[in-house]
């Protein structure tokens, strides 16, 4: 018999699991589609907007009168930083003063932090900035991942939609900066993601309801109820997990652009043109998150996660002795992979984890695993300058090793369901003698 997600021991449905939000009519009991639709907007807008710099820097580097881009790089690893340490307190505060309320601070705050870098007039000016925006960005993660699956019958497919966004806003960032860079100049890449954000942020106070109270007061269960140990185990190994795979991620959403410049010469040389096939590359590779949450949604999380794992280390090995459209392919090959490994945490976290205290759990999870991955944007490009992109992918295949080994130890639901089983046999036994 294969393991399945079907098979996994629920948590008691003795009552429905109370939510702080008012229900609202007609959509049987998710979330209205304006909400849905804003709260995956924001996925979109967080991962854009921390790529805007990597994908004009380019420009911006002759502009702050840099002879090289990769010595100006470096300058946006704070916005990397504190998008993995901010989301401890924006969890917190996710769980214990409310998830909407954040919402709006992301929102408005992404605005703002946007035009204080369209504003920025050297190196140091757009690092504050950057930085600024990376505290806004990082409430996302483990606040509206968790406020969107809070009410949905199948959160699988829900994190595999909200990937797709996520993602689609990384292909945005190279097609769009492309393209404004190129007819209005570095500063419109900022300018005109702020006034879009800010936008989101009166659409979502206009149609998101307000909170009876916030999470933390609710008594939401989780769907499957592991044993200490287990949920323990579960939780550092999906840490783990996490940081190889945002380090992945952060490789190559920063450097690909410059990959592409690199290894085109001759086949490929507009920027807006290769903008374009970049965001083409990123958006098939975020229907892999489509697929995967849908099989996560009916198959277990352990085999599932293995195999794209295991898929990553070839296409990487391919990209980092391709050029032109071979190259092309590989990359088209290894994004999807590795956007495929992306909804799997979030889903595990759903899946394990009480809705209560599901944002400071993410919020942990994301401080530790983002802020080390946050040294990948500071090491691109003094490790481009000095080894090359052959070197980093090959450097990247490793780290799906390791991330492959690390994945064998997630425990397996079959061993949840029958560990969960002998607990709840040692706790009838004693009552059982008692009435005998």
């Amino acid at each position: 018999m294969s393991e399945s997600a079907t098979s996994v021991r629920p948590a008691s449905s003795k009552s429905p699991s109370k939510s702080p939000y008012p229900t609202a009519a007609g959509h049987g009991g998710d979330w209205p589609l304006s909400v849905r639709l804003l709260l995956n907007a924001g996925h979109a807008i967080d991962h854009m907007y921390l790529l805007v710099f990597a994908a004009a820097v380019g420009v911006i580097a002759i502009d702050f009168g840099f002879t090289h881009w990769e010595d100006l790089m470096p300058f946006g690893v704070g916005a990397f930083i504190l998008f993995g340490v901010g989301a401890l307190p924006a969890g917190r505060l996710g769980d214990l003063w409310g998830r909407r309320q954040m919402m709006l601070v992301f929102y408005f705050g992404m605005a703002g932090a946007m035009l204080l870098a369209a504003l920025s007039s050297n190196a140091w000016q757009m690092a504050g900035a950057l930085t600024v925006m990376g505290a806004f960005a990082s409430i996302y993660h483990p606040v509206g991942i968790p406020m969107l699956v809070q009410r949905s019958p199948t959160p699988g497919m829900a994190i595999g939609i909200n990937g797709l966004a996520g993602n689609l806003g990384v292909a945005v960032a190279a097609l769009v900066t492309g393209f404004l860079v190129k007819w209005l100049g570095w500063q419109a890449a900022f300018i005109v993601p702020s006034l879009i954000a800010f936008a989101c942020g009166l659409l979502f106070m206009h149609y998101c309801p307000k909170e009876i109270e916030p999470p933390a007061k609710g008594s939401s269960k989780a769907r499957v109820q592991l044993p200490p140990k287990l949920l323990m185990r579960a939780l550092l190994v999906l840490t783990m997990v996490a940081v190889s795979s945002n380090m992945l991620f952060n490789f190559t959403t920063n450097g690909n652009g410059q990959l592409m410049i690199e290894r085109f010469k001759g086949v490929v040389e507009d920027p807006a043109t290769l903008g374009t096939l970049l965001a083409v590359v990123y958006a098939i590779g975020a229907l892999a998150q489509i697929v995967v949450g849908r099989l996560l949604d009916r198959v277990a999380v352990k085999p599932l996660f293995v195999t794209v794992v295991l898929l990553q280390i070839p296409f990487l090995l391919l990209a980092s002795i391709s050029h032109g459209w071979w190259l092309y392919a590989a990359l088209i090959g290894s994004m999807a992979v590795i956007f495929g490994s992306i909804p799997f945490v979030d889903v595990v976290i759903t899946r394990y984890v009480d809705d209560r205290i599901r944002s400071r759990v993410a919020g942990f999870r994301l401080a530790v695993s983002l802020g080390i991955s946050a040294l990948a944007v500071w090491i691109l490009g003094p490790f481009v300058k000095s080894s090359g992109f052959d070197s980093l992918f090959m450097f990247m295949a490793s780290i799906s090793v390791c991330t492959f080994m690390v994945v064998l130890l997630l425990p397996s639901e079959r061993a949840a369901i029958q560990t969960t089983s002998a607990d709840h046999s040692d706790d009838a036994a004693p009552s059982a003698n008692a009435a005998s």
